[in-house]
């Protein structure tokens, strides 16, 4: 049989294509942990923020729901934004699937360099946060990105077109709202931080804000943060399960 240059360019294009797809490692959860690393966050406060969040996925509650999982394991990128030139990859993926493996990614992640700079570009993270999770080996059931910050959007990209880009190819977007005394948003009309984020950077299917304050600590929130996603993924896929032995 002889191709035609059109299609034999596009069997050459489509084979590797199909040969990533093949060859991606299932997990179930592609989760984006997007923390703000800007200019309003000092060095005691972004020590804080990577010790929550080492606590959480090293702690018996989030292992117990990854291990709860259908396949029982997630895959795990931790990046820090700033302004809209600043997103940097802190501990590229990596699979969480016991005590061992969470140990690994707690540890470069307390260990690695600051390098955030500049002011609050949340669209800045979502669509750097989007672009890991194309680019990544893995297959997750569910992909997340989960954004935590104490401002609102300033600059970078038009917000609402790259939460809609990410949502458009099913990515749910969460947000972990570090809220100061008072909790007012200079620049955004209408409410606190937390309706901001609720607003306008969290959506998806079962999406969410999680708020650390005077009344949760920043590793309690994270954690309820985790276990809550996992936890909601576990449920959905029971019930999927569920509804298709109903049909058999």
């Amino acid at each position: 049989m002889r191709f035609s240059i059109p299609l034999a360019l596009a069997v050459l294009v489509s084979a590797p294509v199909i040969a990533a797809a093949q060859s991606a490692e299932p997990v179930d959860v592609e989760l984006v942990l997007a923390a703000d690393g800007s200019g309003s966050i000092d060095d005691d406060e972004l020590a804080l923020q990577r010790r929550g969040y080492a606590e959480a996925v090293t702690s018996a509650e989030v292992l117990s729901a990854i291990r709860g999982g259908l396949i029982g394991r997630i895959a795990v990128i931790y990046v820090e934004w700033g302004g809209p030139a600043s997103q940097h990859t802190i501990v590229d993926w990596h699979i969480i699937e016991d005590q061992p493996s969470a140990r690994i990614f707690a540890d470069k992640l307390l260990s690695s360099p600051r390098q955030a700079f500049g002011y609050n570009s949340i669209s800045g993270a979502i669509a750097y946060g989007a672009d890991r999770i194309r680019e990544n080996a893995f297959d997750g059931l569910a992909k997340v990105i989960d954004v935590s910050g104490d401002g609102p959007q300033i600059g970078g990209p038009p917000l609402p077109e790259t939460r809609a880009a990410a949502l458009a190819e099913g990515i749910v977007i969460n947000g972990l709202v570090i809220r100061r005394p008072g909790g007012s948003v200079r620049g955004v009309m209408g409410g606190s931080l937390s309706d901001h984020y609720a607003r306008d950077v969290i959506g998806g299917p079962g999406s969410f804000v999680v708020t650390a304050d005077e009344t949760r600590s920043f590793a309690q929130a994270v954690r309820q943060k985790l276990v809550k996603e996992i936890a909601a993924l576990d449920q959905e896929l029971q019930e999927a399960q569920e509804a298709r032995t109903a049909l058999d």
